[in-house]
């Protein structure tokens, strides 16, 4: 059975990504893309469904034992597999210790087993190294630190979500050697490895000792499988190269205040989920990791969410990463293209429509949490609030001094033009609910950072348009809000136009500039929140999943736990109105919910104390980054000038 969510460790190289678990196994990997079929999917069922798993031997014989000597390269079977004499299984043996070798996407875990301490590094060369046609692949280079330990690796391929069984054979190649290759339709993946490999019950192994200061490597390439094979990787340069990588990268960075390590964590992990090829940011590298363990809230995030790719941007943008930037924008021009009036919610990472979502009845699920799901119905939905985040993100990259685009210009435009006409109509909201369309507040506020946005943008460039009556249509949208939106009797805005429930949506009313921090209604919606959507740890609730009768009222069943981003958004909301201490201690114990090496997924359990949802979440990451900005500006200690015209940005000045 899969580890707990907090137990994976993400490695990746900007096209798609792996988890690594605790006990050395790779139980997730797409390849060669984020959004294509998994090749180990041992995460959303069993083994079975594949895994690949380097680590210390169930059963370590003394230094001065011989290991057994290796099968001969042409002792085949008719299955294709080497016969061998019994060992034990792989086994399953927690790590002692891990982290990522500096600021790095380089994960080390090190085990102190019978006869020393073994070390595996895993990472995956970034492509755009190697330029952004070069194939994925996957690194693992197993160290001796002391002593000498017996180690094994059991490798088990299960091609298109762990369903097909791929026909694995050697290569032999000139110098005398081999390689392995697994093929099943249309891609193959080769193994390339210093010790010998064997095969059983379908699963390829290598047994082998390491000693101090020895290394050996394994390296997994995808190729098309009617492509010649793919060289074999240099894994001790790739190593270096990759370092490298990182390093340049990170030292981009602006922000020196006292969350740098979560803050550059954060980053790194954003920008391994953005694919470099075409600049798209998929939400997670996950499909169908539970809100609610055993449960139907099981969504694939392997799509490029508006709404998350603009507050990705914007965390980009203010500490320093403009090329990201540019390429998220070049991105949403294509696959906007010329019909901005069928904005979707979400695209895939090449911009493209169809996001058909299945389900793959086959697999389990995450601790039997069905159905598991590969594209996403919500691609349909309208949520109107897509269009003031989108204008946003557009609006932000012109002030940080982005080069002009004037196509960017005249999306914009189009987005209002669309919006003026429409702004009234109910929608399916922030939250994607599967239940009916309603007037939700947060959408209105949002078309109002639309229009608010526009207006800047005609004030301040030479773009065009008609400015007096979008600034009529501003001040009709905040009426609009703040008659059928907002509950007197409470002091409080609402989750929809004439309804009781909240919505920690709401809380972005201050941060987006809608209304001042200090307005007695912005105070009471904050203090509203706390009371109604805060577990018991003191973490936020999207909103109430079930009415007084205890009725769903988003169409699915089951619970879900405290949204992190929501959680962050409480304690951005909690500064800006001076209580800044109390911001502070929320944001610090939301900090300790990461995992050892840094990572958030999407929701906190707080019933099972557990991280759930999609692992790691953009979702979460970004708005960790958003509110160390404010608190260290709130500290004194963040000087950098920030642009104008965005509230969520002036705050933290």
């Amino acid at each position: 059975m899969a580890g707990r969510i907090e137990d994976y460790a993400l490695i990746g190289d900007m096209q798609t990504a792996a988890l690594v678990s605790r006990d050395g196994a790779v139980d997730w990997m797409c390849l060669p893309r984020f959004d294509s079929p998994a090749v180990f999917a041992g995460l959303l069922g069993t083994d079975e469904h594949g895994f690949w798993r380097i680590g210390p031997a169930e059963a370590v014989p003394d230094q001065d034992t011989p290991a057994a000597p290796p099968a001969p390269r042409s002792a085949f079977t008719d299955s294709g597999e080497i016969p061998i004499p019994p060992t034990a299984a792989a086994p399953a043996v927690p790590a002692d210790r891990r982290r990522y070798r500096g600021d790095s996407l380089i994960l080390e875990q090190e085990w102190d087993a019978q006869g020393g301490t073994v070390r595996v590094i895993d990472f995956m060369p970034p492509r755009p190294l190697a330029g952004l046609d070069a194939v994925p692949q996957m690194i693992r280079i197993v160290e001796g630190v002391s002593g000498r330990v017996r180690m094994r690796s059991a490798l088990r391929m299960r091609f298109s979500y762990g369903r097909v069984v791929p026909w694995v054979h050697r290569v032999e190649q000139p110098d005398g050697g081999h390689r392995t290759v697994a093929v099943a339709g249309p891609d193959s993946v080769w193994l390339d490895g210093a010790a010998e490999t064997y095969g059983r019950d379908l699963t390829t192994y290598a047994d082998f000792t390491v000693g101090a200061g020895e290394r050996i490597a394994f390296a997994l390439t995808w190729q098309a499988s009617h492509l010649p094979a793919p060289a074999a990787p240099d894994a001790e340069t790739a190593l270096t190269d990759t370092v490298d990588f990182w390093r340049d990268w990170v030292g981009q960075c602006t922000y020196q205040g006292p969350y740098r390590e979560p803050v550059v964590r954060s980053l790194i992990t954003l920008k391994a989920l953005t694919y470099a090829p075409t600049g798209g940011i998929v939400a997670a590298p996950t499909t169908s990791l539970p809100e609610d363990i055993g449960g139907e809230r099981n969504w694939d995030y392997r799509y490029t969410w508006l709404r998350d790719a603009a507050i990705t941007l914007s965390s980009l943008l203010r500490t320093g990463y403009r090329e990201e930037a540019r390429a998220w924008r070049e991105w949403l021009l294509r696959a906007v293209a010329g019909d901005p009036e069928n904005l979707q919610i979400m695209y895939g990472i090449a911009g493209e429509r169809e996001l058909t979502e299945s389900e793959l009845d086959w697999l389990p699920g995450y601790e039997g949490s069905q159905p598991v799901r590969v594209g996403n119905g919500a691609a349909g939905q309208l949520q109107l609030d897509v269009y003031g985040e989108v204008v946003e993100a557009l609006h932000l990259a012109h002030m940080t001094g982005l080069t002009r685009n004037d196509h960017a210009h005249l999306l914009q435009l189009k987005l209002i033009t669309y919006l003026e006409k429409h702004w009234r109509e109910p929608d399916e909201g922030i939250w994607e609910v599967r239940g009916p369309r309603r007037h939700f507040v947060h959408s209105k506020v949002m078309a109002w950072v639309a229009v608010d946005r526009t207006i800047k943008l005609i004030e301040q460039t030479p773009a065009e348009g008609p400015l007096e009556r979008w600034k009529a249509l501003r001040d009709e949208i905040h009426r609009d809000v703040c008659e059928k939106g907002y509950d007197a009797a409470r002091n409080t805005f609402t989750q929809y136009y004439g309804g009781h429930e909240l919505d920690a949506s709401l809380l972005l009313i201050p941060q987006v500039g809608f209304l001042p921090p200090d307005d007695k209604r912005v105070i009471g919606t904050i203090e509203a929140i706390q009371r109604e959507l805060s577990t018991e740890d003191g973490f936020v609730l999207r909103y109430p999943t079930h009415d007084e009768d205890g009725n769903n009222v988003d169409g699915l069943s089951g619970h879900e736990g405290a949204f992190l981003a929501c959680s962050f958004w409480l304690a951005d909301d909690l500064a800006m109105i001076g209580r800044v201490q109390e911001a502070r201690e929320l944001f610090e114990k939301l900090l300790s919910l990461r995992n050892d090496v840094g990572l958030l997924a999407e929701e906190w359990d707080s019933r099972t104390q557990r991280q759930v949802g999609n692992f790691p979440q953009a979702f979460s990451h970004v708005p960790l980054i958003d509110t160390a900005l404010r608190l260290t500006a709130c500290a004194g200690a963040y000087l950098s000038a920030q642009p104008d015209g965005r509230e969520r940005e002036q705050a933290t000045l």
